[in-house]
């Protein structure tokens, strides 16, 4: 138990630095937070000024609206290029169903469990957030390595309906990648 709690301060110091403030309305990772569970490191994190008031328009007209989450995990090695241990890659798509006046969030790293609200709100909430996902076994670290957990989200021609990505107007609003965001922890 105490090794679990050495290894949770650990890796939650990194997080005490400030991230460089990102330009206004810009897309961004935010509110990150890497732990473990008794298995496994856990993350969490969300995706800031994402959805305009545009996107939310096209939802309600009937065009659904997908993010596009990218999490890789990396061990440093002295000497060597740093080792790839993880590479996941995941959608959050939000749609809209005017019969029954309610929207769809599926999180693909739920499975195919899709949630239904009344609430736009609630809907962009969880179009936008990520939580307790599993990214890795505590079992293939090896202790006293450095690791970077690596996060982006994005939104575009790869997440969009191919025949919207033809038309530019509709590829300039409903567009964006956020940078990558880096955690670095020793495990």
């Amino acid at each position: 138990m105490k090794f679990l709690l050495v290894a949770l301060l650990l890796v939650l110091s990194p997080l005490l630095a400030p991230a460089p403030a990102p330009a206004a309305g810009e897309a961004r990772i935010d509110e990150v937070v890497v732990t473990n569970s008794s298995r496994d490191v856990l993350l969490y994190f969300q995706v800031r000024d994402a959805i305009t008031p545009e996107m939310e328009e096209g939802v309600r007209n009937g065009l659904p609206l997908t993010i596009t989450f990218l999490v890789e995990l990396h061990r440093h090695r002295a000497g060597w290029p740093d080792q790839r241990l993880v590479n996941l890659e995941f959608n959050h798509r939000l749609s809209y169903d005017n019969l029954k006046d309610e929207y769809r969030v599926l999180r693909e790293e739920l499975g195919e469990r899709t949630t239904v609200t009344a609430s736009l709100i609630e809907a962009r909430q969880l179009l936008n957030r990520v939580s307790g996902l599993s990214v890795v076994p505590l079992a293939e670290l090896t202790p006293d390595q450095v690791y970077t957990l690596r996060i982006k989200a994005r939104m575009g021609e790869r997440s969009s309906p191919a025949f919207f990505s033809r038309l530019l107007p509709f590829r300039r609003l409903w567009s964006f990648e956020t940078d990558w965001y880096s955690v670095e922890f020793r495990y």
